[in-house]
């Protein structure tokens, strides 16, 4: 049995191989000579203090032979005369439930209203460039879902949900980088995660399993309480006894379409706010405590923060910080101005940006004549349809600079920025509903106390970043994972309400797949 060790290394020396074999040595009480192999199975950086440290924890062998902590031998076998399934959505869950039903000897069917990861990039452009949204081809629908353009991060709290490892080792499997399978917060990047999305449905399809682009899902017929098919297109009828939905948070027809057949719906607390962007070597500057300007140690990378403060009875926190990334536009429909953000493998772009968020719930939907399953997403709607007014349209976002966002000034001149479509200078108080606002605004000047140079005006501060989460849960039975009141139809992730990123949504479309094989089977 190796011997499992944990270190603290500088930067440097942890990228010097002599070094870290010394200390690896050191650490397992012997000497360098004996140690045939090692394999470092976890590593992050601790910047608390100046004496910034690598932490690693490794296997160490000695005098005996290397086996890969992370050996993965997935089960891929031909399904193409197996029992059919259909997942409508080609997100994380939807992808991942796939390759579960295929592990489970099922024939997993994708219908996705989206395009192609290759075929998709054309309307990314078009929003970027032309200020044109396709409303079936766009950062959250297509290919890979909203994940495939939302920076890659893989990392969760969500333990309880499934093998978050096995979820590691098939990104892995398909391409990404086995350092994912190692770092504290692994992330892949937007540039790399197509290509392993390409390289997931390819060997779907090559299973037998079939993923079908340019197909809506609309309408599921439903039967004493029991599913019985469903329509795609408008148009063609398939029956079925089961269907993993997996449409996301953005489906908001889907929803539409649940609630008029009088499906139970239930309106869920989220988070809204908005976009800051920061130059990413203040960001830097600020958490390797080194002065602006000067260049970021080479064996760092980017930094990144994480804050979180209660103002007015209500929590204010950062959510999927981008360093060396980029602002984009997530709109889904003409007439809304959604923004989030992404990074590449390298993360070595000029600007840092961020979400900073404010929960709103039940009592905030009402407040604005919202009630119903639907409150929460009819509230933030609104919210978008006054971010694309105040931005004077073409996915133009309205931002200001934080200095003038606190103090309630317009601003007269806005900072560069890394969002495409550009910036109109406007007052976020006619955006965002007025405890937001006010939230946010106590929230800044806090974590200007807690993070040198955060609250500055050479910050934009940019509207709105209102899809951290869906605003509807679709209620499913703790142990089947069934919806409570239509046998067969089984809600799945982000969209569901049940998950919260890629890995999260990634784990429970594998654990509604298996409950679908359990079902399946009475």
């Amino acid at each position: 049995m190796p011997q499992n060790v944990t270190i603290r290394l500088s930067p440097a020396e942890a990228a010097n191989e002599t070094i870290l074999k010394q200390r690896l040595a050191s650490a397992a009480k012997t000497k360098p000579e004996n140690i045939n192999a090692y394999q470092i199975i976890r590593r992050s950086l601790d910047a608390r203090s100046r004496n910034i440290v690598n932490q690693l924890q490794a296997n160490v062998f000695i005098n005996e032979d290397f086996y890969d902590a992370f050996q993965f031998n997935p089960n891929l076998q031909n399904v193409e005369n197996a029992h059919e399934v259909y997942i409508a959505g080609a997100g994380p869950a939807g992808l991942f439930a796939a390759l579960e039903l295929i592990e489970q000897g099922l024939k997993p069917i994708i219908i996705e209203r989206g395009k192609n990861v290759r075929d998709r990039r054309r309307d990314l452009a078009a929003m970027n460039k032309e200020g044109k949204v396709n409303p079936e081809s766009n950062y959250c629908y297509g290919e890979g879902g909203a994940g495939t353009y939302s920076d890659g991060k893989l990392y969760t709290r969500s333990t309880k949900r499934g093998n978050i490892l096995k979820s590691l080792q098939w990104f892995v499997h398909f391409g990404a980088t086995e350092r994912i399978l190692q770092e504290a917060h692994p992330h892949i990047g937007t540039n790399k995660l197509p290509g392993i999305i390409a390289n997931m449905r390819e060997a779907i399809i090559e299973c037998g399993g079939e993923v079908l682009f340019d197909t809506k899902l609309t309408d599921i017929l439903v039967e004493n309480n029991q599913i019985k098919g469903i329509e795609l297109n408008y148009d063609t009828k398939i029956k079925t006894s089961s269907l993993i939905l997996a449409t996301g948070h953005s489906a908001r027809d889907i929803f539409r379409m649940l609630d008029e057949k009088n499906i139970l719906l239930e309106a869920k607390a989220f988070a809204l706010g908005v976009r800051i962007e920061h130059q990413q070597d203040l960001i830097d500057a600020s958490q390797y405590h080194c002065p602006i300007g000067t260049e970021r140690n080479e064996y760092l990378p980017p930094a990144s923060y994480s804050l979180v403060s209660q103002e007015a009875g209500r929590g204010v926190f950062s959510f999927c910080m981008c360093p060396g990334g980029i602002i984009a536009p997530a709109s889904t429909d003409e007439g809304e101005l959604v923004v989030n953000g992404w990074s590449p493998s390298k993360r070595d772009g000029f600007f840092a940006n961020s979400g900073m968020v404010v929960t709103v719930d039940e009592k905030d939907f009402a407040k604005y004549g919202f009630t119903g399953p639907l409150a929460g997403m009819k509230f933030q709607q609104m919210v978008e349809q006054k971010a694309w007014q105040v931005g004077g349209g073409s996915l133009k976002a309205p931002a200001q600079r934080m200095t003038d966002f606190v103090s309630g000034k317009l601003s007269n001149s806005l900072n560069d920025c890394s969002y495409l479509p550009g910036l109109t200078s406007g007052l976020l108080s006619d955006v965002l509903p007025k405890e937001v606002h006010q939230s946010l605004q106590l929230g800044f000047q806090t974590f200007g106390k807690k993070m040198d140079g955060y609250f500055t005006e050479n910050a934009n501060v940019v509207a709105t970043e209102s899809r951290t989460s869906s605003p509807i849960r679709i209620p499913r039975n703790e142990e089947t994972l069934e919806h409570i009141q239509v046998s067969g139809l089984f809600p799945c992730a982000e969209g569901a309400g049940y998950a919260g990123g890629i890995i999260s949504a990634a784990m429970d479309g594998a654990k509604v797949a298996i409950a679908v094989k359990n079902f399946i089977k009475k």
